[in-house]
């Protein structure tokens, strides 16, 4: 399906919501980041930082999420309709960091090292953040289940459809679409974009569709089969027709309002009859209508409702020299916004989360039968 988003490379910040923390409270946040880092002996940092799933560092994300201003809650719920806003004035310099790693492992490997930069302390940021928002998560088969993922472009992988490409449009879609455990809330932290890069957003909520085309997009018809980062082994479950979108006020009960799960490149629309093709396709041409694009910069987020809007990139010419686009991303659930019944019945193809926060408890729970397949540097952001 041909996508016109690669053409959009303008930025329009007046369409994205921007929200910005007070001087205070952005360094209150850094001083709480800073203190829980010095809490932790120079030994086990390294092996703490490879997850961040440690006990120990769980108990002082969850006694420092306790000590932010009530001002960073504000600025870390969930986004309105838009499906997206901005989250500005992290205090971070480019300096700080270091070189670009060239890939995901070194970015996770390099991270407690001062002598290659700090990101971890950013890494601590980012989980204080989102914790104030819901409960972060990861995958099992991730980036070794990290709970922050590094996002930056990586040799051999300009024109796959991932996080990790550069040279081709990265579609949008909603984040690992394929599996009821998805993410509520997307968080994308910069730490360094010079070419001003661009994310982009659609939201469901701003697309304009007939009667006839929501209810065949509403009929569970196609799959979302896992990207083909997840490797191979997800043959062996029988794919779920699946909802392209449904009315928030079923799961809810509040206001009526669309929501969705989208992946065209990995929907089989073959497969579907030309009725329900020629709707899935005003669906995608409304969401490049009302496509936006934000570059972030050093110190913002960009907070996206996983529900709501679906998430791409614009192509970019990576230089591999350290200067490179570098974000992190958390995975948010929301445990006050619940899923369709009908989700609890899939098999999730076999992937689990890692989800230390559930509850609040402090421990690392996981979910649903694992493959071994890692998803290295491939997954989509």
């Amino acid at each position: 399906m041909k996508s016109v988003l690669s053409e959009r490379k303008t930025f329009h910040p007046h369409d994205i919501e921007r929200r910005e923390l007070s001087a205070a409270t952005a360094a209150a946040v850094r001083r709480i980041a800073g203190e829980i880092c010095a809490t932790l002996p120079d030994g086990p940092r390294a092996a703490v930082a490879r997850t961040l799933t440690d006990p120990a560092l769980l108990t002082l994300i969850e006694e420092g999420t306790a000590d932010l201003p009530e001002e960073v809650r504000h600025a870390m719920r969930a986004p309105g309709d838009a499906g997206a806003c901005v989250v500005r004035r992290i205090p971070v310099t480019d300096d700080e960091f270091g070189p670009t790693p060239p890939s995901w492992r070194e970015a996770a490997r390099w991270s407690a090292d001062t002598r290659r930069g700090n990101s971890f302390q950013l890494d601590v940021v980012l989980l204080l953040l989102a914790r104030a928002a819901g409960e972060p998560f990861g995958w099992h088969g991730q980036q070794d289940g990290r709970l922050v993922n590094n996002i930056l472009p990586t040799p051999g992988h300009e024109d796959e459809q991932s996080g990790a490409s550069s040279k081709t449009l990265l579609c949008p879609h909603t984040e690992d679409a394929f599996h009821p455990a998805r993410a509520n809330l997307l968080m994308l932290g910069c730490l360094r974009n010079p070419d001003r890069v661009g994310t982009t957003v659609s939201s469901v909520r701003r697309a304009e569709l007939t009667d006839d085309e929501r209810a065949l997009l509403s009929t569970p018809t196609l799959p979302i089969l896992p990207d083909v980062s997840y490797g191979t082994g997800h043959e062996k479950y029988t794919p779920p027709p699946l909802p392209t979108m449904w009315d928030a006020a079923e799961t809810s009960g509040g206001a009526s309002a669309p929501t969705l799960r989208y992946d065209p490149a990995y929907t089989p629309l073959d497969d579907a009859d030309p009725e329900f093709r020629r709707a899935y396709t005003r669906l995608t041409a409304e969401l490049e209508r009302v496509c936006v694009t934000a570059a972030l910069a050093p110190g913002e987020l960009l907070l996206v409702d996983n529900d709501v809007a679906v998430h791409g990139r614009v192509p970019f010419t990576a230089r591999y020299d350290g200067t490179d686009r570098w974000l992190k991303r958390v995975n948010i659930r929301l445990p006050e916004r619940p899923r369709r019944p009908a989700e609890a019945d899939e098999n999730g193809y076999g992937q689990r989360i890692v989800a230390p926060f559930r509850n609040g408890n402090g421990r690392a729970e996981t979910e649903r039968e694992t493959t071994t397949h890692d998803r290295g540097t491939v997954e989509h952001s």
